[in-house]
């Protein structure tokens, strides 16, 4: 079977099996909706764990590794910071132009059990298509096909972005586009997901303006309103087109950046 054959194959394999672990997932005896929806959120993540090993292990016999969390603590603050700036100037622009208004705070139960389901959700995603499917198709074609192929997985798992139109479909495309810079940048796979944790959780579960499983609470009530282009109507921050130019402003910068240390380390 020649390269390209097998790589796809690998691929369609991989995903299937993941698909069809987690439909076989029981729902589980819970009654408190937080332990259920972090047990919802554990199961994915184990799948995705289970099949990058075997596939690491026993179809690739160790010719392609997954870059988990090599210098985990910078990589870890290289994280937060990057999601940290990514959300908070989003927010910060749609606030400064009244397009975003923060109300009341709501109670909510077994908060930071809910925060570690967001965890375990970004982890799964970032794992299943920018752990061993990105590095099997950078190995055998290039890092240009490994970052289409997996962008395109990822924007299939957004699907709903189809409903809402063109510019939140572009903002997943291009947020994808940045968490894989990301990863080439760090050379781990702790900051994309870290820089994605706290975009879900902040923008979501506390600010109410992003959107997760219909569960999920959210500590503080927000309310948009405008010109639908900015505020993104009924899809909130997720429909913005401000999120579509910090997202390439981001790619931007991550791309000099990636150059400035190739250039580096090309230089000594």
């Amino acid at each position: 079977m020649n390269k390209p054959v097998s790589t796809i194959v690998k691929t369609v394999l991989f995903f299937a099996g993941w698909a069809a672990a987690i439909s076989f997932t029981p729902d589980g005896p819970f009654s408190n909706p937080a332990i259920r929806r972090l047990w919802w959120e554990f199961a994915p993540l184990a799948a995705a764990v289970l099949f990058t090993v075997l596939f690491v292990r026993f179809v690739e016999r160790g010719r392609i590794s997954v870059p988990l969390a090599p210098h985990f603590f910078k990589n870890t603050l290289l994280g937060i910071a990057a999601g940290t700036l990514w959300l908070g100037s989003t927010v910060a622009v749609l606030l400064l132009t009244d397009t975003m208004a923060i109300h009341g705070r709501n109670e909510v139960d077994y908060i930071w059990i809910w925060i570690l389901a967001s965890l375990l959700n970004v982890a799964m995603q970032e794992l299943l298509v920018r752990g061993y499917l990105y590095q099997l198709w950078k190995r055998s074609s290039s890092r240009l096909a490994a970052g289409a192929v997996t962008t395109l997985l990822f924007v299939l798992m957004h699907g709903g972005a189809f409903e809402a139109g063109i510019i939140p479909v572009l903002n997943v495309v291009t947020m994808s586009i940045f968490m894989t810079l990301l990863l080439e940048y760090t050379g781990s796979l702790i900051a994309p997901v870290l820089a994605h944790f706290v975009w879900n959780t902040a923008g979501a579960v506390i600010l109410g303006g992003v959107s997760l499983a219909g569960d999920y609470p959210k500590l503080y009530n927000s309310s948009f309103q405008g010109s639908a282009l900015l505020s993104g109507g009924g899809y909130a921050i997720e429909g913005s087109v401000v999120v579509l130019i910090i997202n390439i402003a981001l790619i931007t910068g991550v791309l000099v950046l990636n150059r400035t240390a190739a250039r580096y380390i090309k230089a000594t």
